[in-house]
């Protein structure tokens, strides 16, 4: 008797560029199957992620990219970009490239077929060296996640499962830069050496809060003092108008004028800072829908001061400044200038990120703060 041919039950993996509205929506989706069972992770709100890789990201106006998914039959289980951002060719040379988005089961087959398929079409965009993860840039979120799994995100900062770094690195991928989180009582005693500055510059700094009725002038003086800050930090990249003006979009709506504070030295705008209140606190509720109500509960939150933990996204102080004692009196000075606006809200902790590993000068006022560093992001690296 010929017995029958069993058939091959195993579902075929396969990779596909993301072309159509309908394959966005999977490479959207991709994270809730990855972190199905993870309760650190914080959905993403779908609409905002739409706009996020659509074509009114300022980014695409100097960047180029390409999207994959992942797929187990029909079901999306990893995603992976490679992108081309021509501010930074300009700086670091025409044969850099990044990667980013990446999402993955912890399956080393599917993931070392999505990041091949990324690093080809970065070597046909004449990439010899890859950098990453990039979302899509250096000043949106970046890196893994390497420490600190046990605390969730806080908005705008990523979340990753403990094997990526593994992952990655059995792909030849190396450490580039390490990028970590503090978490800071916003009700801190002000060490002596700060209360000392603050005492010795009072006359030369003032700090005053946002002024919205000149809101676009606002966000240029922002924008400019942020450019020059961090203009020779690792990996900088400048925001461009357009990219600045988008941020200032969303800070309009979500954050207090007294929340964003700039710092003068003889009238002349020298260092700011922002405090941007948590909305992971809201998001982990709605799981990536804000319409029909997810928005009423998050304007409610907002205005009842029901969101107790928050985020500083944006400091800067006028590189003149910096690695002085004025410098050192204005970075201390905006950091105090916003806690009582921050506690009148009910914000009791604030998250600061993320600060470059060798940033020794901004790791000891935090240090003084009694703050502790919490996460750990990473830049991972690879010669193509």
């Amino acid at each position: 008797m010929v017995k029958p041919k069993q058939k091959n039950t195993a579902t075929v993996i396969t990779v596909r560029p993301v072309m159509t509205y309908r394959e966005m929506g999977d490479f959207i989706d991709v994270p809730w199957h990855v972190y199905a069972h993870d309760p650190m992770w914080v959905p993403p709100l779908r609409l905002e992620r739409r706009f996020h890789y659509s074509k009114y990201n300022p980014f695409f106006k100097h960047g180029v990219w390409q999207a994959w998914v992942a797929y187990q039959g029909k079901q999306p289980i990893g995603r992976i970009s490679a992108q081309i951002d021509s501010l930074h060719r300009q700086r670091y040379g025409n044969d850099t490239g990044h990667f980013g988005s990446l999402e993955c089961i912890n399956n080393t087959e599917v993931f070392s077929t999505l990041m091949l398929h990324a690093e080809a079409w970065l070597a046909s965009q004449h990439t010899s060296y890859v950098s990453g993860p990039f979302n899509l840039s250096i000043n949106q979120e970046c890196g893994i996640l390497v420490d600190g799994f046990d605390a969730p995100p806080v908005v705008m900062m990523p979340h990753s499962p403990e094997w990526y770094r593994h992952l990655l690195e059995a792909q030849g991928y190396q450490p580039t830069k390490d990028l970590l989180a503090y978490w800071v009582n916003v009700d801190f005693e002000a060490p002596r050496v700060m209360r000392m500055l603050t005492q010795k510059f009072s006359e030369k700094i003032q700090t005053r809060p946002l002024n919205r009725r000149k809101f676009k002038e606002e966000m240029g003086i922002l924008r400019d003092i942020f450019n020059d800050a961090w203009s020779e930090n690792w990996g900088f990249i400048p925001f461009t108008e357009a990219e600045f003006a988008e941020l200032g979009n969303s800070l309009r709506l979500l954050v207090p004028d007294e929340l964003i504070q700039i710092a003068e030295v003889n009238g002349v705008p020298a260092a700011f800072m922002v405090v941007l209140p948590n909305l992971n606190e809201v998001f982990a509720e709605l799981n990536g829908k804000l319409f029909p109500f997810g928005w009423i509960k998050l304007i409610k939150k907002l205005k009842c001061h029901q969101i107790h933990t928050a985020r500083v996204p944006l400091m800067g102080v006028r590189k003149q400044f910096q690695n002085t004692p004025l410098g050192m009196a204005l970075a201390c000075m905006v950091i105090d200038a916003p806690r009582q606006a921050t506690l009148d809200r009910g914000i009791k902790h604030v998250e600061m990120s993320w600060i470059l590993e060798d940033n020794q000068a901004m790791r000891g006022i935090l240090d003084s703060l009694g703050s502790r560093q919490y996460k750990r992001y990473r830049i991972y690296g690879k010669t193509l």
